[in-house]
């Protein structure tokens, strides 16, 4: 059974980082694409970023290219989220998500499998 945790949530002034972890179960992280994801109160749950791993293939949002970066380690079947240079409309909760697959997936139906999420909120 496949299943990802996320952590490393929390509050943070504007202008600062922190780091998610993803860590998945029950699969083997070469096949999976992993991805992150977004949703603040009363939005739609956006696309932030994805990393594949059989191409070694890594996109990203618009808004968040040059400040987040996606990385993992296989070893540990773990992907993380370094955030820098955080915003006020980075406030959101962060999920995780795996699907089986070869390339990159940027939409949230392309994956099957999802984490609880890890609430974010950068204070101005």
């Amino acid at each position: 059974q496949v299943r990802v945790v996320e952590s490393g949530g929390g509050l943070v002034q504007a202008g600062g980082s922190l780091r998610l972890s993803c860590a998945a179960s029950g699969l083997s992280f070469r096949r999976y694409t992993m991805g992150w994801f977004r949703q603040a109160p009363g939005k739609e749950r956006e696309f932030v970023a994805t990393i594949n791993w059989s191409g070694k293939s890594i996109y990203y949002a618009d808004s968040v290219k040059g400040r987040f970066t996606i990385s993992g380690d296989s070893a540990k079947n773990t992907v993380y989220l370094q955030m820098n240079s955080l915003k006020p409309e980075d406030t959101a909760v962060y999920y995780c998500a795996a699907d089986y697959r070869s390339s990159i997936a940027t939409m949230k139906d392309e994956y099957g499998y999802w984490g609880q999420g890890t609430q974010v909120t950068v204070s101005s």
